[in-house]
């Protein structure tokens, strides 16, 4: 974690007369006439970055200052990257992209499969639940290359090849199909696409899944036949699924056997993804994207649009806007000349960083709202203090089970900080646009006005039940925890859009392992890469016992990491949960080597002796 020393608390606003000048201390008003002119200047070459750091109703206006007050869709979160695979391919299967179901089923289901998590030790609160269900019955499966914490409490850990998720999923859907395991009716009657699912997974035998993937045939049979039969069951899946650069189409592969078995919109069953941090879900469900209003709501909707234009009394753009990726393509093609970050600090928490930063040096214009004088916000033109939202700030927050909950302001902002949406409040109204929010209550209360998934969620409700799960339409009653019943509804009517079955391909490696590259790399996503305020993962190699004792290396020590590409210095972490040959890494650029199935060899660095 970065510390308060190199990166110290925001409480005054600064300003940069020039791009060589330093920052230097400003009153409030002369900092938001400076950004409010900087920013006015560059409509249409305009992005805006919104943090997963901060709450709903700070994601609600930031997109709102975007699309009305900037008339731009270019809105996104440098956090969204890890959930985004999930939220894909739930909206692509069923047209939402939370996770189906909560975290007490798992209380209650019978078998639940754990895809590239180790939710032990990344999401405790929801293991708890995972806990008690194996207390009470539940059998856990866990399929990780690792032997990870959670495989602790598995019946069966399989061991997958890295990367080889979709294979195995494949598997699993031939031998439930082959051994007569399909729920016939819920496919034929809620689902589409299912005979070119089965043809996609014909090829796909035991023996060739166990070649593939490394996981014994036996195995593989054994967790189909666990899941077919339950009486309920569930998939989770973390960074080990969505962080292939096809993560889509694993979860996709994934969310096929829910759909082949009717393990989806049942209490007990369902799709659980366990990515994302803070409040990155809050995000979306927000409209901080450049493709989707509030409420998740299809901005290519006419009649979605209208509902916003008409609460907003401005027009919103009918198509969708740049996302993170495209707008820093956009930085460097000059054609986005100015950027507004809430809270986000993407100078740090981009992987290529130093790609990250020369894209920000080349901005005309670069505001920066947060907590903290971070990387990004000392290389702002405007830098303005924020309260922090978890203890300085009033409003609400969306978990990984879809709950919104309140949150308080326990201390008051230090300096002259202020709460975000006083501050986007105040830069509107500079900008031609006057909002009368008294509060962050206000602010939730309008995006109840727009969004039927959470019109029903009062401030009031909020704290009486502790929490609310969308969707909430009505304030006199509770939908219940699960997404999708429709799908087992008699009535085509009520039953709605089938769930397509998604038809994904594999993508094996692009590297094979041999003599000279003998090490399968896979990316790393540790407890420790999702700290406190601009956090970045530590820069090392985590290897087998087997391993560092074959390469004759110790924990700390540095050695030197090389893909068939490119080569970095990295420090030596061992991993008793890790088989030989495998290893994991969390990288600092692209450009050093590539983290996504590499294969890399391990060299020990040369003892330096000094003379004299």
């Amino acid at each position: 974690m970065t510390t308060p020393t190199a990166c110290p608390r925001l409480t005054r606003p600064l300003v940069r007369d020039a791009p060589n000048e330093p920052l230097r201390q400003v009153s409030w008003e002369e900092a938001l006439d400076r950004a409010a002119h900087g920013l006015g200047r560059h409509r249409g070459a305009f992005g805006m970055f919104s943090s997963a750091r901060v709450t709903n109703e700070t994601h609600y206006l930031a997109q709102k200052f975007a699309r009305v007050v900037m008339g731009t869709n270019n809105i996104d979160s440098p956090d969204r990257a890890r959930h985004a695979p999930s939220a894909a391919g739930l909206a692509a299967a069923f047209g939402s992209g939370g996770g189906t179901s909560s975290y007490e089923e798992a209380v209650h289901t019978d078998v639940i499969v754990m895809w590239g998590s180790d939710a032990r030790s990344t999401h405790p609160v929801f293991f708890r639940h995972v806990l008690k269900g194996i207390r009470g019955g539940a059998r856990l499966y866990v399929v990780d290359p690792r032997r990870t914490a959670t495989a602790a409490w598995a019946k069966s850990w399989l061991g997958l090849d890295v990367g080889t998720d979709i294979p195995l999923a494949h598997a699993m859907g031939r031998e439930i199909i082959h051994a007569g395991l399909v729920n016939r009716t819920f496919v034929e009657r809620a689902t589409s696409g299912f005979e070119d699912y089965r043809a996609l997974v014909e090829p796909w035998t035991l023996p060739l899944a166990e070649r593939v993937t490394g996981v014994p045939a036996a195995a593989i049979k054994e967790l189909a036949h666990a899941f077919a039969r339950a009486e309920r069951a569930q998939q989770c899946w973390g960074r080990g699924v969505t962080g292939h650069r096809n993560g889509t189409d694993h979860v996709r592969a994934l969310i096929n056997l829910s759909l082949l078995t009717g393990q989806v919109g049942r209490y007990g069953c369902g799709l659980q993804p366990l990515s994302g941090r803070d409040n990155v879900h809050g995000g979306s469900d927000m409209g901080a994207l450049p493709h989707r209003l509030p409420g998740f709501q299809d901005i290519l909707d006419p009649c979605a649009r209208r509902t916003f234009e008409s609460a907003w009394g401005a027009v919103v753009q009918p198509h969708h806007g740049l996302h993170l990726a495209e707008m820093s393509e956009a930085m460097e093609e000059g054609t986005l000349k100015a950027l507004h970050c809430v809270g986000a600090d993407p100078a740090r928490s981009e992987a290529d960083g130093g790609r990250a930063v020369r894209c920000l040096r080349s901005l005309d214009f670069l505001v920066v709202q947060d907590t903290h004088l971070t990387t990004t916000a000392r290389l702002a033109d405007v830098a303005l203090p924020a309260a922090a939202a978890w203890t300085e700030t009033d409003g609400t927050t969306t978990s990984g089970e879809r709950r919104v909950q309140r949150v308080r302001r326990a201390l008051t902002p230090p300096g002259e900080a202020r709460e975000h949406i006083a501050i986007l409040r105040d830069l509107a109204a500079r900008l031609g646009h006057e909002w009368k929010y008294r509060g962050s209550e206000a602010v939730w209360d309008e995006l109840r006005s727009v969004s039927p998934d959470h019109s029903g969620m009062t401030y009031a409700r909020l704290s009486e039940h502790r929490g609310l799960r969308w969707p909430c339409p009505d304030t006199d009653r509770l939908e219940p925890p699960y997404l999708h019943g429709r799908l087992w509804e008699k009535d085509p009517a009520r039953r709605g859009r089938r769930a397509p079955f998604g038809i994904v391909q594999h993508d094996p490696p692009a590297e094979r392992v041999d003599e000279r590259y003998p090490i399968r790399l896979g990316r790393a996503g540790r407890t420790d890469s999702y700290g406190g305020f601009n956090s970045r993962p530590g820069h090392g190699i985590e290897l087998s016992p087997e391993d560092a004792e074959r390469y004759e290396v110790v924990a700390g020590e540095e050695v030197r990491v090389s893909s068939r590409h490119a080569s970095v210095l990295a420090s030596v972490r061992i991993d008793t949960a890790l088989r030989p040959g495998l290893a994991f890494m969390t990288p600092r650029s692209p450009e050093e080597v590539d983290v996504d199935r590499a294969a890399v060899r391990i060299e020990k660095l040369p003892i330096t002796t000094i003379v004299g």
